[in-house]
């Protein structure tokens, strides 16, 4: 009675780990030329080998898998194969190799070399593949490398496929490539179906037109668009576009960028910043547009000009480069300065224009007229335009011109007078100090002119008309005024001076208006509000590929080559059948 009980014990145990087994789908031998045995090198394994006719043919819960060789463990569901192994799952995943280790309990391949793994839309090449069938996921982290359509291919150190999101996720030494552009980063998820590609870490995308950098970023590989995050930057034709999100569209060559946004320009000596901007390159349009606090920067002589509207736009190729700054103008430069509604740079000619464009109704007889106006140390000067003419070869400030309604003002330097110069035009010489030197004043030219002697006391107010004043100035102060087919004049001690002639028509003396610092060119902006930037959310780091409690459930002798112990590679059989 108690043998019988033991063998019934015995048999219970061996029908309940049948069940267990088959619960799982037993692996199933569908072909073997050959079956042999070795218990001693192979112990409960059966040990299959192809015929001249074709290869061993397994089968495992929907996949089919073909080699030349293989040792079946039976008992722990377990089975490794050598020689021209391909794995097919459905019509979906193909799967080539040298060896493959496979096990029904969890599912779980491990294949290694000349692995190609294959699916309707990419394929996977690298030395050594996990594929876990369960979870519909592949990895690698021995190098490999992806291809995918018209995308491009993608290389990188460790990768990880999810088949059924048809999502890829590559980390180190990443790079994909195409006809268009190189992406080259540390982490990059990438999904086949839709192109979208999300990079982190110091990241490049390099195209025949531009560079751009960031440590965050998005690439859309079938539409050729995307944003670039942190530190981001793109380079063009010897100019660096930086700002906090940069857009981009390889298709039109455009891009545009947000908040505090930089632009170089090394072969114009210049730097444009502002808080929006659109780029354009291409053969048929080459041109910055920047707003919010726009301003441009421009080195000169070894000093800078500062320029500042609402609006900036630079158009042209670098050799022939336009300037354009729109509305409520500044201009500050250490010995100069200026206000226009608008100023235009031609930069290959080094002419400046600072314009007005009066709005209706301004210049009524009870209003006075905004008109540009220019600082140079201690004159100013104002009329309907004014030309800046710079030395291109020099690099320094050589002329200026003002058209129609000339008006030049210094303050008498020890008085309270002022010394005034009208008429329809006047021209200006700088010297190699850029200070003006010497200036004409052409046709209906009006003066008052507070003589001093050489102890600073006034000798007399001139007051005077002509067809042509001639100025010379020294030292910031007028040294001599020669006055050309002179109409009429006097010279009036001061008791004398008729009070209500102490200035010309036209005079507006606007000091509190000058720019004296770079800051001084946005004081009278309005509070700026920048928006915020979301983005891309920060890079977070995928779950372990392997399920350590599935490896654990697994038998512990027959697990994964590189996971755990190695098993001994296959010999001469000993038995065969």
């Amino acid at each position: 009675m108690k043998a019988f009980f033991s063998i019934f014990l015995v048999l219970l145990f061996c029908s309940i780990a049948t069940n267990n087994i088959n619960a799982q789908q037993k692996i199933e031998i569908k072909y073997s030329g050959f079956l042999t045995y070795d218990e001693d090198q192979y112990p409960g394994a059966r040990i299959l080998t192809r015929d001249d006719s074709e290869q061993v043919h397994i089968f495992h819960s929907g996949t089919d898998m073909w080699c030349d060789k293989a040792y079946y463990y039976g008992n722990e569901n377990f089975i490794e194969a050598y020689g021209n192994v391909k794995m097919i799952q459905g019509d979906t995943i193909n799967m080539v190799s040298k060896y493959v280790e496979y096990n029904g309990a969890t599912q779980l391949a491990f294949a290694s070399g000349d692995v190609v793994l294959t699916d309707p839309s990419s394929t996977i090449t690298t030395d050594t593949l996990y594929f876990d069938r369960e979870r519909q996921q592949a990895f690698y982290r021995s190098h490999g490398t992806v291809v995918k359509d018209s995308s491009g291919t993608i290389t990188s150190k460790i990768g990880r496929y999810y088949m059924q999101d048809k999502k890829y996720r590559f980390v180190e030494d990443v790079v994909l490539t195409n006809p268009e552009a190189e992406i080259v980063t540390d982490y990059f998820d990438f999904y086949s179906d839709t192109g979208h590609a999300y990079l982190f870490g110091p990241s490049t995308i390099t195209t025949e037109e531009s560079v751009t950098y960031c440590e965050k970023g998005f690439y859309d590989t079938k539409a050729k668009t995307g944003y670039a995050l942190k530190n981001a930057k793109i380079d063009y034709d010897a100019k660096e576009v930086v700002g906090d999100s940069l857009y981009f569209d390889q298709n039109i060559n455009f891009s545009s960028a947000t908040n505090n946004i930089k632009i170089t320009d090394t072969l114009n000596n210049s730097v444009v910043k502002g808080h929006y901007a659109e780029v354009f390159k291409s053969p048929e349009k080459d041109s910055i547009f920047i707003t919010k606090r726009a301003y441009a920067i421009t080195v000169q002589d070894q000093d800078s000009i500062y320029i500042h509207g609402d609006t900036l736009m630079v158009t042209g190729k670098p050799e022939k480069r336009i300037t354009r700054i729109f509305r409520n103008v500044k201009l500050y430069k250490s010995d100069m300065s200026g206000k226009a509604d608008s100023i235009h740079v031609n930069h290959e000619s080094g002419l400046t224009q600072l314009i007005n464009i009066n709005a209706p109704g301004a210049n009524t007889a009870f209003s006075t007229a905004r008109k540009p106006i220019l600082w140079n140390l201690g004159n100013q000067m104002t009329g309907d335009t004014i030309h800046l003419q710079s030395d291109t070869e020099r690099d320094k400030m050589d002329s200026l011109i003002v058209f129609n309604h000339a008006f030049l003002i210094s303050k008498d330097t020890l008085g309270d007078g002022f010394n005034q110069i009208n008429g329809k035009k006047l021209v200006g010489l700088f010297n190699d100090d850029n200070q003006l030197y010497h200036v004409d004043i052409i046709k209906n030219a009006q003066s008052i002119y507070y003589f001093r002697n050489e102890n600073g006391e006034l000798v007399g107010i001139d007051k005077s008309k002509s067809g042509l004043i001639n100025i010379l100035i020294n030292n910031n102060e007028i040294e001599e005024v020669r006055k050309i087919n002179q109409i009429d004049g006097n010279i009036y001690p001061e008791s004398q001076f008729p009070k209500n002639e102490k200035i010309l028509k036209g005079f507006d003396w606007r000091e509190e208006e000058r720019p004296k610092s770079v800051e001084d060119l946005f004081k009278d902006d309005p509070p700026l509000e920048l928006p915020i930037i979301k983005g891309l959310d920060d890079y977070i780091a995928e779950e372990d590929f392997f399920d350590e409690e599935a490896l654990k459930n697994a038998d512990t002798k027959l697990n994964y080559k590189g996971l755990k112990e190695k098993k001994k590679k296959p010999q001469n059989d000993k038995k065969r059948s």
